[in-house]
């Protein structure tokens, strides 16, 4: 790479940067065996993280609820994530974080976790940053037919590294003709996008679907709720008329131009909705 080429993509594990094609994880990693681990994507712009500390909230919950150890602090990764974001040479420019945290080493072979699988220092900690523009352009859907989201499952609570099914479900949206996927609960009501909360405005209110749903505690949902601009309610599949449907995540946010054929309504103020979810005194420095 020459001098005048911008670098796109920068990593870190155990103290040493580099592209992420070039650092490597050990091949006993449960994180690369078993999809044991979790992960955080975050919004980087005008040199910060946006909403960090509810992405660090959520992490620290899923390392609860599926028996991992706490993973790093705020304290900890602030100076690392400042020092990935000035060697990408992010002044101008936007980026997604990815925080990852695997169950690391396992002791034996197999899927048995032994009564040090809580252990802080056979976890495995790495991040990537990339430059990032957020997205805002409509998108056209199809609700799979063969993917469910287990609405009990602990799974369904994080951000886990099994993207398995996700990748299956915007497989199958694609063969049908459109970009990207949804899925039903077991509850058999609407549930998310292969990657993204799904928002609905229906009669002047945005509604989305309960945890109890088996969504994921998506961050910017999550601060949607917060603000009362969201309100939760199960949904079944069927459009109602004039309805305005959204798939949101940190990275942007997408207007469902059509699903499953069908066309939706398009108020296009799914932008505004995403950008008021930003603190309000950065959301002019955001990228368009």
């Amino acid at each position: 790479m020459t001098a005048s080429q911008p670098q796109h993509a920068i990593a870190w594990i155990n103290g040493t940067w580099g592209r992420p094609e070039e650092l490597k994880l050990p091949l006993s990693d449960r994180g690369l065996q078993l999809a044991d681990g979790l992960f955080e994507t975050v919004l980087i712009h005008h040199q910060r993280a946006f909403l960090l500390d509810a992405h660090l909230c959520r992490w620290e919950q899923s390392c609860e609820l599926l028996g991992m150890a706490s993973p790093p602090t705020r304290p900890w990764l602030d100076p690392l994530i400042q020092e990935a974001i000035e060697r990408l040479g992010l002044e101008q420019r936007a980026g997604a974080l990815r925080l990852n945290w695997s169950r690391g080493d396992g002791s034996k072979r197999g899927i048995g976790l032994d009564h040090n699988s809580a252990d802080p220092s056979r976890h495995r900690f790495w991040m990537t940053l990339q430059t990032h523009t957020p997205t805002f352009e409509s998108v056209r859907t199809w609700i799979s037919r063969h993917e469910y989201r287990q609405a009990s499952s602990l799974m369904s609570r994080c951000k886990t590294f099994s993207y398995g099914q996700a990748i299956q479900v915007r497989r199958e949206a694609q063969q049908r003709g459109a970009e990207d996927g949804l899925m039903l609960s077991t509850n058999g009501t609407l549930c998310c996008g292969s990657s993204a909360n799904l928002v609905i405005e229906r009669h002047g209110q945005w509604l989305t679907p309960p945890l109890s749903d088996g969504c994921l505690p998506g961050v910017m949902r999550g601060e949607a709720l917060k603000q009362g601009l969201v309100q939760e309610q199960s949904l079944a599949a069927e459009p109602q008329p004039d309805d305005q449907w959204l798939l949101i995540n940190s990275l942007g946010c997408r207007t469902i131009s059509q699903v499953n054929g069908k066309p939706l309504t398009n108020r296009g103020n799914g932008e505004a909705l995403w950008r008021s979810l930003v603190p309000s005194h950065s959301e002019k420095s955001l990228p368009s």
